[in-house]
């Protein structure tokens, strides 16, 4: 029993000579001031924007805007300046993130991510909204990439043939039977 109430007891006196010195104080000052004099510039979109995936993930990025916005796991988020924001809407409001808090996959996107993914499909807003849970849970992207790669291979293996062809038509191929 005696060590039970020393348990009990001995938080609440530390929270007790904390607070007598100031450094509980001083400690809440601190967390408060990260951030602040970093300021997110504004930024407005009229209507819903289309994303673009940055391939090998599930992050969506917004195409053709002079920041940097992306979509990922149902949030917004804004790198500016060396820090991150997050936002539940994508024209805010945008709250800072301690850097343990963003995710991973943003911190390690390619630089060149935009470069990368010029040409690709702009995904309205509406099925990003509606359909990202089913195509993360389900590999969409992978199985997309997987398709595309598919698709090119086929579009080779055709062509091929058609030169083959045309080749054994002209004599020029290397078939396996000869006119002697």
């Amino acid at each position: 029993m005696k060590r039970r109430i020393l348990i009990t007891v001995s938080p609440v006196v530390l929270l007790l000579i904390l607070s007598l010195f100031g450094i509980g104080k001083s400690a809440a000052e601190v967390n408060l001031s990260i951030g602040i004099n970093v300021p997110l510039p504004a930024y407005t979109f009229h209507e819903p924007p289309p994303v673009v995936v940055v391939p090998g993930t599930y992050a969506y990025y917004v195409p053709n805007v002079d920041v940097d916005i992306i979509f990922y796991h149902g949030y917004w988020y804004r790198p500016h300046e060396g820090h991150w924001y997050k936002a539940a809407a994508y024209n805010g409001p945008w709250v800072f993130l301690t850097p343990s808090k963003v995710p991973r996959v943003l911190v390690t996107l390619p630089p060149d991510y935009r470069v990368r993914t010029v040409g690709h499909e702009h995904i309205p807003y509406g099925q990003l909204k509606n359909h990202w849970r089913t195509w993360e849970k389900e590999n969409h992207w992978e199985k997309e990439s997987r398709r595309n790669e598919e698709k090119a291979w086929r579009g080779e293996e055709k062509e091929h043939h058609k030169e083959a062809k045309q080749e054994h038509k002209e004599g020029k191929g290397n078939g396996k039977h000869r006119d002697d």
